[in-house]
């Protein structure tokens, strides 16, 4: 089982396997029913303080990657981290764990599949 990340506006591919989008706020221009969804775990996605400080600047980003571990850790989002880690370990399928950031290396979806592998 692989578990990778993709942008969600790419065309969905039968490759992708369990597709679960893992930002708070739905994407702009996406339809539910284009997304192709199987989860949307938005709430283990960073608190909006901290996604608004770290604003997709890449010079933040190691310092965004602690603060957000210590979230998942610590905070609201850890319930929905176990979810995932559960989806995770239960399915034999792909997962590909989706966002919306124009940055494919700086983002929250990097972070948790960190955290998975």
């Amino acid at each position: 089982m692989a578990i990778r990340t993709k942008r969600i506006y790419a065309e969905p591919e039968a490759s992708d396997g369990i597709r679960i989008l893992v930002d708070r706020v739905w994407p702009r221009g996406i339809s539910k029913k284009d997304a192709k969804l199987d989860y949307w775990l938005k709430d283990v996605a960073p608190s909006t303080e901290l996604r608004k400080w770290f604003g997709h600047d890449a010079d933040k980003f190691e310092a965004f990657k602690e603060k957000y571990k210590q979230e998942l850790a610590e905070g609201d989002q850890y319930k929905e981290l176990e979810k995932l880690k559960k989806i995770a370990n239960e399915r034999k399928n792909d997962i590909t764990l989706l966002f919306a950031a124009k940055d494919e290396e700086n983002n929250q979806a990097q972070v948790l599949i960190e955290i998975l592998h």
